[in-house]
């Protein structure tokens, strides 16, 4: 049988809220950082856990109303952070990003490519639009990002990127897949690229976690469902793929570069059907 499954409010509560800070004195950007929804999104955790951790982050979305959820619960709990509303696909927007934080923080120290966009559009299917669109949110946002906040950091200074096993497993033939191909290449990249300089670059791949964005697509029977498919038997959330960015993110991981850490809870299950 697998674990009752948490309700909403449950999925913004951290699961680990006490132990020693791995961010103190470091800066963080994490794209997507808003909240929109009662589930909580990766991004949204990822902001949460990295100011819990003493990281001052800067909360970049889109949506000012999300950012702004994200920051003043950081506040309140006693962090630090401050929204900065940009569209990461525009190039001038990305250079902002960093500018804004350079001038409210003095340092960028780790940035966090989370944005994305995603369904089951197949390769041969799509429009050329719809293929640009998707590849700009899921991988091109990552690349822009990633050119700009590296101009501002030095030595320690680390990438972590968001990717999916629909890179091989389900979803290859999707342009999302595609995309999320994409950004473990461009990972890998930037680790070579990058590690002379000291600047590390990690991938979390997730498995089918819940989230604000699976949250939208999915009935509570087949989230049901999903959890029994997983090795583990229980549900992945938004703060398992947080603990696995702060980790990447952290001095703890100094000598790890140009890896992909996948989060999927064991992969799919093959045994006996579960009740």
């Amino acid at each position: 049988m697998t674990d009752a499954l948490p309700t909403p409010e449950q999925t913004r509560v951290d699961p680990f809220p006490d132990g020693t800070q791995w961010m103190v004195g470091r800066t963080a950007i994490v794209t997507g950082g808003g909240s929109s929804g009662e589930v909580a999104g990766v991004g949204y955790a990822i902001s949460r856990l990295f100011a819990r951790h003493g990281a001052r982050v800067a909360v970049v979305d889109r949506d000012a109303a999300a950012a702004g959820v994200t920051v003043d619960e950081i506040r309140d709990a006693g962090g630090e952070a401050f929204p900065v509303i940009a569209d990461v696909t525009r190039d001038e927007e990305c250079a902002g990003v960093v500018k804004r934080t350079l001038e409210r923080y003095g340092a960028v120290d780790a940035l966090v490519n989370n944005v994305a966009s995603g369904d089951r559009a197949g390769v041969l299917e799509v429009t050329p639009e719809h293929w640009e669109q998707l590849l700009s949110m899921n991988l091109t946002t990552a690349w822009l990002m990633t050119r700009h906040a590296t101009q501002a950091m030095g030595p320690g200074g680390a990438l972590v990127y968001v990717s999916s096993v629909a890179v091989s497993r389900g979803g290859p033939g999707t342009v999302y897949g595609v995309a999320k191909a994409g950004v473990e290449n461009l990972t890998r990249g930037t680790a070579t690229t990058l590690g002379p300089q000291g600047i590390r670059a990690n991938c979390v791949q997730l498995g089918e976690v819940w989230t604000s964005f699976a949250a939208r697509g999915l009935t509570q029977q087949w989230r049901a469902r999903r959890a029994r498919g997983v090795a583990l038997g229980k549900e992945g959330n938004a703060w398992d793929a947080a603990y696995a960015a702060l980790f990447l993110a952290s001095d703890r991981a100094r000598w790890i570069s140009g890896q992909v850490l996948t989060v999927d809870g064991g992969g799919p299950y093959y045994g006996p059907p579960r009740g």
